[in-house]
This record gives C-alpha cells, sequence and structure tokens, in this order.
C-alpha cells in the first residue's frame, strides 16, 4: 500500500539552514523508491493557520518511507531543516 511523506513548514528560522537543506535533500532520495508529487507549489489554506509550503513524498510503502526517513543520509540533512524552520510532517498510507 502507498504512503505519503508529508513535511509542512509553518515558520522559518534561519534562511541559511534551509537552504544548506534544499541543497543536500535530493541526494538523500537516491535509491529510495520515491515519487515527488508536490514541492513549496501554490497552495491555499482552507483550515487552520497559514503555512509557508508543503511537501508530499509517495513510497510504495510505510516501510519504504520511514527507511529514507530513518536512513543516515538523510539523519544527517534532516538537521540543517530542524535548525532551519518549524515544520510538522507525517507519513500517511493511502488506500
Amino acid at each position: 500500500m502507498a504512503a505519503y511523506a508529508v513535511f509542512i513548514r509553518e515558520s522559518t528560522r534561519d534562511p541559511s539552514e534551509l537552504a544548506t537543506y534544499s541543497q543536500k535533500v535530493g541526494g538523500t532520495l537516491a535509491g529510495h523508491p520515491v515519487k515527488v508529487l508536490a514541492a513549496y507549489g501554490r497552495q491555499e489554506v482552507l483550515e487552520g493557520p497559514e503555512v509557508e509550503g508543503v511537501v508530499i513524498l509517495e513510497f510504495p510503502s510505510l516501510d519504504e518511507a520511514k527507511a529514507w526517513y530513518d536512513s543516515p543520509a538523510y539523519r544527517e540533512v534532516r538537521e540543517h531543516r530542524f535548525r532551519g524552520a518549524e515544520y510538522r510532517a507525517v507519513i500517511v498510507e493511502g488506500l
């Protein structure tokens, strides 16, 4: 069953850390079965507070999504995201 990793950027703390993250995150996807469905495109918040951006990644399964998120490469790079902005992240299985 497909799974979707959804990242919601709520507010930026350090733009230089986010720039570093943006430069390095693509490389962490290599070797993982992932499809980028959305990445900071035009958005309209229908409910709740405004957000700065949304990324949606599709994986073949929840296990594959977790394998990428917990990979050594992404663990290293995500520290820049943690320092750069306040995010919400969730992995959800599809139908």
